[in-house]
């Protein structure tokens, strides 16, 4: 009897994967879980297309309308001020012109930016992470944590695009200045925390527990090297707005 259950026991099947909702969700409420199971089980490409696919529908409502159109032209005239470029009377009415399409131009532009983005990070961290840590970990491993954790920067640009719309503005309302509103908006201070949004902060720390899971590793260290690199690019681009603006 003693032997049969043992080997009843070694050939018991392993637990079925996860789903695509329940590893979305996971990722979001119980990350380390979650990103072990993915780590076993590197399933990319459904994460993937949800993260471009959703994103690329909302941006496609959100141009569609006039609302959306508007406060996206008034964010980029915003954004290329910031860093010091002068709006001729000729740029702008090119830039006008060209919002009839961003309902096209901007869903295809995303599914780019994220499949481009997706294969680049994670050839970063792959070759980082297995040189500097003797790591062993395959890129579609690697991959899949990337993708999944894309979740949280699809939530941030519903949450982003439905509070532009609602406001009719797309000046950032998840950054760190939010909480700062006395500081003068074009001071270097106030730009600095404009560059640190808060979901992006999220999803490096998610990314950051993923790769712990994935190497065997701390979480601490990962997420405060990838929070302070992080934080380093947003001092460098306030550096340079302020430069430019003051130019």
């Amino acid at each position: 009897m003693d032997l049969e259950a043992d080997v009843t026991d070694t050939t018991a099947p392993a637990p079925a994967s996860k789903g695509l909702p329940a590893r979305l969700f996971g990722v979001l409420l119980s990350p380390r879980a979650t990103y072990a199971e993915i780590a076993a089980r590197p399933h990319w490409f459904g994460a993937l297309a949800f993260a471009i696919g959703v994103g690329a529908l909302a941006t496609f409502v959100f141009l569609s309308s006039q609302v959306g159109q508007q406060a996206m032209f008034d964010q980029q005239i915003k954004a290329m001020e910031s860093f010091g470029m002068r709006i001729t009377d000729q740029m702008y009415t090119q830039m006008e012109s060209r919002m009839a399409f961003a309902k096209y131009t901007g869903p295809i532009g995303q599914v780019v930016a994220f499949s481009l983005g997706s294969l680049i990070t994670a050839g970063i961290l792959l070759g980082i992470f297995n040189a500097l840590v003797g790591g062993d970990a395959r890129f579609k491993q690697v991959y899949a944590i990337v993708a999944h954790s894309y979740v949280i920067l699809t939530i941030s640009q519903i949450f982003g695009l439905s509070l532009g719309y609602a406001r009719e503005s797309m000046s950032g309302a998840t950054n760190l200045a939010v909480f700062f509103p006395f500081l003068e908006e074009t001071g270097f201070v106030a730009r600095f925390l404009g560059s640190i949004d808060l979901f992006l902060t999220w999803w490096i720390v998610s990314l950051s527990i993923g790769l712990a899971v994935l190497y065997r590793k701390r979480t601490g260290p990962i997420a405060c090297t990838l929070l302070g690199i992080y934080v380093v690019i947003a001092l460098a681009i306030a550096l340079v707005r302020t430069a430019l603006a003051g130019a």
